[in-house]
């Protein structure tokens, strides 16, 4: 028996972002979704070039033996790329990124996992998480140490221990081979969906949304309305048998979102050759990735050593012990002229600090007096320089209960502000739906005075969509067995569904 996938992907950058660091693929045998990390630098290169690495897995010549050896050789190209990425620009040095990737080979489907984003499958009316995240809270949650409720509001829970990077460490993903049953619906996720919207609510929608098209579009906006801070990315995947797929609209076009579709990724691709960057200077920047090229390894050429998935620990301890075994790995594999060497004081520094211990004590005090008139000097010069740099930021706040645009940054420091408002929308904070309002006094970052405009009319418009008209009074029932002839029935105020506000959303 073959079976077919019915797919949809979506990604929105959310309401706080200002770009978007994720990126999703859903083909007739590929679904992926990667969440890019790195900050301004990179995350959503490190994302893309991901998706770039995988898309050429979407084909059916698969063999069920062999899916899941290739789904993990193409994992281990990305992280190449990664390396040769940050080794052609320094810039996106330290960037990495989660992907959890299902690969469709007859009936059954190829998983590999990494990091904190999710794959979820609905089979039989129950939902069940089928990834274990790559978080610190779930060590804490599977050695026992907090509950999984504990986990949910933990300050620690976003803190990634395994993900794809570019460092020199080989974390493999976590691997298996699910069977791909007819009637199972699989959705992968960012974190933005996940660690905003509860799994009970997941599971409502996709229990009762028909297609998958229309699943993720509630989806995403479902998470908008919990507040998401985060990009958002969504994949949903129905598996269907012959006789389903014939009387079933056929999905057949991929589906490419997020920075990987701002960097111009397509399904076409050699499975033989790495994806890499261009040169650095070429128009890359953190925000949009412009461009990828195919390149192969040169004859006779010495393969680069693996990029690889980088844990990172919250605590002091963990930390240590980590950078311990970091040092001593860098040592044993260094070459010769890179080994470690003690930190030797030569005589001649001794022979100075004997002569600086010579100076006269007065001149000692005037050196002292100096130093410190300079250093008033410097922090005041850079205090200034501190203010003049926040007078270039915008946000979106509240000032006299209105949305308002300010210019500065949300703080003070004793009787010092370093922001005003500079324009009032005339939207008053206390008239918007509760989530929306709570995002203007919690603060909406801008990068530029348009873009503070713009996140400020967004706003407004949402919660425009938000309100709903109230029904008009139902006529008070007459006493009469006749009916009223003066008496008309008042007409049903309509709502929009759920579907109008995701489009517009």
């Amino acid at each position: 028996m073959t079976v077919t996938l019915r797919y949809a992907a979506r990604s929105d950058v959310g309401l706080v972002r200002s770009n978007n660091q994720d990126s999703a693929y859903a083909g007739p045998n590929l679904l992926v979704v990667a969440d890019g990390m790195g900050g301004h630098a990179g995350g959503d290169v490190a994302s893309a070039l991901t998706i770039a690495a995988l898309v050429a897995l979407d084909r059916p010549d698969h063999s069920s033996d062999q899916s899941m050896s290739e789904l993990e050789r193409s994992i281990d190209r990305a992280r190449q790329d990664l390396v040769d990425a940050t080794t052609a620009d320094p810039d996106l040095a330290g960037m990495g990124t989660t992907v959890t990737a299902l690969l469709k080979s007859g009936n059954t489907l190829a998983m590999a996992h990494l990091g904190d984003s999710r794959a979820y499958l609905l089979r039989d009316g129950t939902l069940a998480q089928v990834t274990v995240d790559h978080t610190f809270v779930q060590h804490l949650v599977d050695t026992g140490r907090i509950t999984p409720d504990e986990a949910e509001t933990h300050p620690q829970r976003n803190v990634v221990m395994r993900v794809l990077g570019d460092f020199d460490l080989d974390l493999t993903p976590d691997l298996s081979i699910r069977e791909a049953v007819p009637g199972d619906r699989w959705m992968l996720c960012s974190d933005g969906l996940s660690g905003f919207v509860p799994d009970s609510e997941i599971a409502e929608v996709l229990i009762s949304v028909a297609t998958p098209q229309d699943a993720v579009e509630r989806l995403v906006s479902m998470s908008m309305r919990a507040g998401s801070t985060d990009n958002i990315t969504v994949v949903v995947a129905d598996v269907l048998d012959d006789a389903a797929a014939a009387t079933t609209a056929a999905t057949v076009t991929p589906e490419i979102v997020g920075s990987a579709a701002l960097a111009g990724v397509t399904a076409a691709g050699d499975p033989a050759s790495p994806t890499a960057l261009p040169a650095s200077g070429s128009g890359i920047d953190g925000d949009t990735v412009t461009s990828f090229t195919r390149s192969t390894v040169p004859s006779g050429g010495q393969p680069a050593p693996a990029p690889i998935s980088v844990g990172v620990l919250p605590d002091d301890a963990a930390r240590d012990d980590l950078a311990d075994t970091l040092e001593q790995a860098m040592i044993a594999g260094a070459p010769d002229e890179e080994q470690y060497q003690p930190d030797i004081q030569p005589d001649e520094d001794l022979e100075e600090e004997a002569r600086e211990e010579e100076i006269p004590p007065r001149k000692r005090v005037w050196l002292t007096v100096l130093g410190a008139l300079l250093l008033i000097v410097g922090l005041a010069l850079a205090g200034w320089g501190g203010y003049r740099w926040t007078q270039t930021q915008y946000y979106v706040g509240e000032s006299d209960g209105q949305v308002a645009v300010f210019r500065g940054i949300p703080a003070t420091a004793g009787p010092l502000t370093f922001s005003t408002p500079v324009e009032l929308t005339g939207t008053r904070v206390d008239e918007l739906p509760g989530f929306i309002a709570d995002r203007v006094q919690e603060t909406i970052r801008a990068t530029s005075l348009e873009d503070a405009r713009g996140r400020a009319d967004r706003l407004i418009a949402d919660a425009a969509e938000e309100t709903e008209p109230s029904p008009s009074p139902s006529p008070s029932p007459s006493t009469s067995d006749e009916p009223d002839a003066s008496s008309s029935p008042t007409p049903k105020s309509t709502t929009k569904n759920d579907s109008d506000q995701e489009a517009n959303g």
